[in-house]
């Protein structure tokens, strides 16, 4: 009876056991179907990415790929297009940090202060946003034609000669960094906003109490209070300036002589233009360790504010 009984308490045991370890599993269960799509689509083709930087793959000829060891990543550092795209992507992170950040600040200051047709504001800045980069790309192509562009047109009005935004190696790349500047800041505009508007009216009141004026309060209570949010606009403006193509392939095609050339574009021209698979997925290996290593960088800096 005894043995009877235990038996019974062992079943019952094992099957609440095997009901929770199937209850524990049946999250797993929602996850699958976006862990599959991940794999699919994100891990399976790094990993093959990471497979074809060691070989000659040719598009044209897949069966016929090689292993070649280290050859493609000792060409990259000889290939001056490539180390010239890493210095125009610099120069852009650099600009595009400095100015969109600075921008949308002030933009977000004026839009807290003013009353009156704030929402108009916030529409007008932030429509760029959610333009296609395409339309925004083609568009600012015929505002910054050299012959008879409406800038260029406007600055022979007031009468300073016509300038080669486009066509100049020293200019090429500014006028993108203009473009994306004028396209994102309405994005950062409204992350500020709200950083400004979390900012207790009492801290700026005993501010003036204190004697603070505007720019003693703005350089005292404003700036410390946004640190977080600006470093979460910092980090995310700087991943997303590393993916720069749209602008150069619309407006430049890289060019003048390489002057406005990304890695992204680089590699994106090696591997389809010209057919160079594994030339290119070096590439995408040696940069995406560089986006790495300066992210990482970035986060150990700003570990306390994100």
């Amino acid at each position: 009876m005894d043995l009877t009984k235990k038996q019974t308490r062992l079943k019952r045991w094992e099957g609440w056991k095997s009901s929770s370890l199937a209850f524990q599993a049946q999250p797993f269960y929602f996850l699958l179907p976006a862990i599959i799509l991940l794999g699919l689509f994100l891990f399976l083709p790094a990993l093959l990415t990471i497979y074809y930087a060691f070989t000659d793959y040719y598009l044209l000829t897949p069966d016929q790929r090689q292993f070649v060891g280290l050859r493609n990543f000792t060409q990259i550092f000889g290939d001056p297009v490539f180390l010239r795209s890493l210095q125009n992507i610099t120069i852009f992170v650099v600009g595009i940090i400095i100015f969109q950040v600075g921008m949308s600040l002030g933009l977000a200051l004026l839009i807290n202060k003013q009353r009156r047709g704030n929402i108009f504001l916030k529409v007008a800045f932030f429509s760029p946003v959610v333009m296609s980069l395409v339309v925004i790309s083609v568009l600012w192509l015929y505002l910054l034609n050299p012959t008879d562009g409406l800038v260029n047109s406007m600055l022979q009005a007031v009468g300073i000669n016509a300038q080669p935004f486009l066509t100049s190696p020293n200019q090429a790349i500014y006028a993108i960094i203009l473009v994306s500047v004028w396209q994102g800041a309405g994005y950062q505009m409204l992350i500020f906003l709200a950083g400004l508007q979390n900012i207790p009216g009492d801290v700026y009141e005993a501010a003036r109490i204190d004697g603070a004026g505007k720019w003693k309060s703005f350089l005292h209570v404003t700036i410390p209070l946004l640190r977080p949010t600006t470093t979460l606009i910092v980090f995310t403006t700087l991943i997303a300036a590393f993916k720069l193509i749209i602008q150069p392939m619309i407006m430049t095609q890289g060019g003048p002589l390489n002057s406005t050339m990304t890695p992204i574009y680089y590699i994106y021209q090696t591997g389809f233009t010209d057919r160079l698979v594994g030339y290119s997925s070096a590439m995408t290996v040696v940069f995406g360790l560089l986006i790495v290593i300066v992210t990482f960088v970035q986060r150990r800096f700003a570990k306390e504010d994100l």
